[in-house]
C-alpha cells in the first residue's frame, strides 16, 4: 500500500509471497522429520493437506472479500490487544511464551 497499491492487490502480494515461504517450511520440516513417517501414513498426510488447502483457500478468499469494502483497522486493534496481552501474561508469569 505504500507504493500506491490498492488494498486487494498488497492482500493479494502479501500472499504470493508466503506461499513459497510456507511450502518451503513444511518441505524443510517433513525432510527434518523423515525417519518419523512411514508409507502407512502416505494417506492421512495426502488428506490433512487437502483439508488444510481447502481450508486456508476459503479463509484467504473470505479475507479478499472482506478487505475490498473494509480497513485494516478491527485487524490492527487485534494485534496491538493480542501483543498487550502477551506482553502482561509473560511479566506476570501466567505463561512461558518462550517455550516453543
Amino acid at each position: 500500500m505504500l507504493f500506491g497499491l490498492s488494498r486487494r492487490a498488497a492482500t493479494e502480494f502479501s500472499f504470493f509471497l508466503a506461499v513459497p515461504t510456507l511450502i518451503a517450511a513444511g518441505a524443510y520440516d517433513f525432510w527434518k522429520n523423515r525417519t518419523l513417517f512411514n508409507s502407512g501414513d502416505l494417506g492421512i498426510f495426502a488428506v490433512g493437506s487437502v483439508a488444510a488447502f481447502a481450508s486456508a483457500f476459503l479463509c484467504v478468499r473470505w479475507l479478499l472479500r472482506y478487505i475490498a469494502s473494509h480497513d485494516f483497522t478491527p485487524f490492527a486493534w487485534y494485534r496491538i490487544v493480542f501483543g498487550a496481552v502477551v506482553l502482561f501474561t509473560a511479566y506476570a508469569g501466567l505463561v512461558d511464551w518462550s517455550a516453543g
